[in-house]
């Protein structure tokens, strides 16, 4: 049994990872301040016996003996990340400072949750791990673009430095229940839209491309990594690389939810990335790991959970 550490651990991707952790039989400590994850994500933990929740913002330093840390807090969501633009940039870089400092002190192994805005609106595509990024270095996305970018910074200098072992991935778009209903990622609003029979908003004339991930997918490819040899340090994209048009996730979505919601464009925001798919072949070779559910099983278990969150069913 580890004990391992979880910032952000009442979000969206920070609950599944410690439901994983806790059912691989590992004793897990969530660390959450509730910026934007909720207890309701972890409120069907809080009896497991080795489950411990704790109230903390990784902007303060933290104390603990564990064997692994997984630093996933940070605001994700533009509605997010963009509502407080310097709490979401000192969550990046003082909270990977403390949290790398409190590895160093316990040689504990830590894993950074980077993400595929680091390369910015991309002139390479699809993205490798080689491409440094086309990044706005003041516009309304830098708080989190740079603070991530800047995290990863962190990491590796640590490493150099002072042997610290670590982990990098790189998280494109993911996807699942327990997604916030109001964070404005295109999956929750489409899906939240359709159900309600309200129109659904697309931003632009919707030819710019994502690659959408299950959630199970990105947290099977996390532990994975986490579990590599201490000589890789990553970077790692973790995505799925089947590419949809924003309008194909609308039709879609649609068509599942049997919605007679009609589609409209708003202005797109500033520094929208035009494309955004990962190229997955690290991934493939060093983990051994690539996406195993597709758009439509994905999309219609998230359309079951909205539904029960929405008490539509």
């Amino acid at each position: 049994m580890k004990r391992i550490l979880v910032t952000g651990g009442a979000g969206f991707i920070g609950s599944h990872l410690c439901e994983r952790l806790l059912n691989d039989g590992n004793e897990v400590i969530c660390l959450d301040n509730f910026y934007t994850g909720s207890r309701q994500n972890i409120v069907h933990l809080i009896k497991h016996p080795y489950f411990e929740l704790i109230r903390h913002d990784i902007i303060q330093p933290f104390y603990a003996e564990v064997d692994e840390i997984y630093n996933l807090a940070c605001p994700a969501s533009p509605v997010h990340y963009q509502y407080n633009p310097i709490k979401t940039i000192k969550t990046s870089i003082m909270g990977s400072i403390n949290m790398l400092g409190l590895a160093k002190r316990i040689k504990a192994r830590i894993l950074q949750a980077s993400t595929s805005e680091v390369y910015g609106d991309p002139e390479i595509h699809p993205q490798p791990e080689s491409y440094w990024g086309h990044v706005n270095p003041n516009g309304i996305r830098s708080c989190y673009d740079e603070g991530k970018r800047c995290a990863e910074t962190l990491f590796m200098d640590y490493h150099r430095q002072n042997n610290v072992k670590i982990k990098i991935v790189r998280i494109f778009n993911t996807y699942g229940p327990r997604m916030d209903r109001d964070d404005g990622r295109v999956v929750s609003n489409f899906i939240v839209q359709a159900l309600k029979g309200n129109d659904l908003t697309i931003f632009g004339d919707g030819s710019h491309s994502r690659s959408f991930q299950y959630v199970d997918d990105l947290i099977e490819g996390i532990v994975r990594m986490m579990n590599t040899p201490d000589s890789f340090t990553g970077p790692v994209n973790l995505g799925n690389p089947g590419e949809f048009n924003v309008i194909e996730l609308a039709d879609k979505i649609i068509k599942l939810t049997g919605s007679n919601s009609r589609i409209i464009h708003l202005p797109l925001p500033q520094d929208d990335p035009k494309q955004r798919k990962p190229d997955i072949t690290l991934a493939r070779d060093i983990l051994n790991w690539e996406p195993t559910i597709n758009l439509d099983e994905g999309l219609q278990k998230t359309i079951d959970f909205f539904k029960k969150e929405l008490d539509l069913n």
